[in-house]
């Protein structure tokens, strides 16, 4: 288990962990489990840097945590954000048409616009959030639940590709221990967050899977990263509303 979990942050962040795993499809599929873990790990590091920048800086402050937030992730999560941004705009509703975009390393006028109002919007809620003081509960529970959806839609949403990493992740993800975790997760922010966030996030996911199936007729590993982008940004947004 501690080699899924190792698997699943060198996948997830720039953590410079050095540790060498045999890489089987069985452990891909296993290393998905830890993906909540993951998030919490990146919000601990964020929230230790917390305590060591200065009080009463928010902008500056939120704008070095958001900082390190991309860097420690690596912009893994940015770049599927901005790869589907392009592909629903271009893709005109075709699904070939689509796929090519996504595949397409350049970014255009559309990536570049959602990108710039994703990190703006986290930004902003994030400066919110440290002027009362949710530093614990924001920094652990966003990038926890950004992660999560990742499982939610492996386990509703077929993989489009019988090729690549995200079809062997998905085939051999222990589908009922994934459910446990899932359940059990969604309950827990509940109690830790509100029911409004919570219901947020469940509606934002099940309208990026709507629209995934529309567009494309499954999901790729671009899709997984838009949504743990697009997941952080709506909890950060909507616990702002709530107590900032």
């Amino acid at each position: 288990m501690l080699a899924s979990f190792a698997l699943a942050a060198q996948f997830l962040t720039r953590i410079p962990l050095n540790i060498n795993i045999p890489v089987t499809e069985q452990r891909l599929g296993q290393s998905v489990l830890f993906y909540p873990l993951v998030g919490l790990l990146i919000g601990t590091l964020l929230l230790l840097l917390t305590w060591l920048l200065p009080a009463q800086s928010f902008a500056l402050n939120a704008a070095i945590i958001l900082s390190t937030w991309v860097l420690l992730t690596g912009g893994l999560h940015l770049d599927g954000l901005a790869d589907c941004s392009d592909a629903w705009a271009g893709g005109l509703g075709d699904q070939q048409r689509s796929l090519k975009i996504m595949k397409d390393p350049a970014a255009g006028p559309i990536a570049v616009i959602m990108l710039l109002l994703v990190l703006l919007l986290k930004w902003a809620a994030i400066q919110s959030l440290l002027q009362v003081d949710l530093t614990l509960g924001f920094l652990l529970l966003t990038p926890f639940l950004g992660r999560l959806s990742i499982l939610m839609l492996m386990l509703s949403t077929p993989y489009i590709s019988t090729n690549g990493l995200g079809n062997a992740m998905q085939i051999h993800l222990p589908r009922f221990a994934a459910g446990l975790i899932v359940c059990a997760s969604l309950l827990l922010c509940a109690w830790l967050l509100n029911i409004y966030t919570l219901l947020t996030v469940i509606l934002l996911i099940y309208w990026l899977r709507h629209l995934a199936m529309q567009r494309i007729q499954g999901v790729t590993g671009d899709v997984y990263g838009a949504s743990v982008e697009l997941v952080e940004a709506a909890v950060l947004v909507s616990l702002a509303l709530a107590y900032g």
